[in-house]
């Protein structure tokens, strides 16, 4: 079996390169089977961003980042217990080789990707976007975008709390924009038009981006409707956010 493949190439700075400030580097690992691997091999890539030059907030950093990873690349009921990417990737395809190995007919390739990005950073906020896809067998894959967002002064996960100065309000600013978006009546509930939002009820996305429009607020494949519907987005931008925004 080949020996998983780490490409360390320069990414970029959030900033100039004070003995403060973070740097971050691009690194690649990658690893394929060599079982059945004629057309198409069972492979898996993750390319991401890590964060140097302050160690804890980088440490910490990096650990989220991983964590994501862990979350999107494994097979079976829970993700594996690896605590690096090379240890990650080899139990992704040794998966893979023990189901071929205890069902020697089987015969169809998996294929796991994860790449992250440093989306937004200012000097309150850090956001990292990670687009994956998986396939491990059945009908079809299943691929989506997570948000990590990191004060990255500390290290520490922003949640909703973070960002807003009254959830309620954003989040009655966001269903307005919703059902504008599907024409959904304010008087007809929010599931009318075949979507699936929990006891009918508007919730915000799990994911929420900072792009230059202003905030994406993004649900995957089955967080609110069908697989077929694909995932749905809506930009909210910063100035209609306004005084709602408690990072600038």
């Amino acid at each position: 079996m080949k020996k998983w493949l780490c490409f360390l190439t320069l990414g970029f700075l959030l900033t100039s390169c004070g003995k403060d400030e973070l740097v971050f580097t691009t690194t690649t690992y990658e690893k394929k089977s060599t079982v059945l691997c004629k057309d198409t091999c069972t492979s898996v890539k993750v390319i991401i961003p890590v964060a140097s030059n302050v160690k804890i907030v980088a440490d910490s950093i990096n650990n989220k980042i991983f964590s994501v990873a862990k979350e999107i690349i494994y097979f079976g009921e829970k993700p594996y217990v690896s605590s690096n990417y090379e240890d990650l990737l080899a139990s992704f395809i040794g998966s893979y080789e023990q189901l071929y190995k205890d069902f020697p007919d089987y015969s169809i390739p998996w294929k796991a990707t994860v790449e992250g990005n440093v989306l937004h950073q200012t000097e309150e906020l850090l956001n990292i976007k990670i687009d994956h896809y998986s396939f491990t067998g059945g009908a079809h894959g299943y691929g989506g975008l997570r948000s990590i967002l990191i004060d990255p002064k500390t290290g520490r996960s922003l949640h909703n709390t973070d960002l807003f100065t009254d959830i309620k309000a954003f989040k009655k600013l966001a269903e307005q924009k919703f059902r504008s978006k599907f024409t959904i009546p304010d008087q007809e509930p929010i599931n009318s038009k075949g979507m699936m939002f929990e006891e009918e009820k508007f919730q915000l996305p799990a994911n929420i981006f900072y792009i230059k429009k202003g905030l994406l607020l993004y649900y995957n494949q089955y967080e609110i409707a069908s697989y077929a519907e694909g995932p749905i987005e809506i930009v909210i931008p910063y100035n209609e956010a306004g005084t709602l925004l408690k990072l600038k």
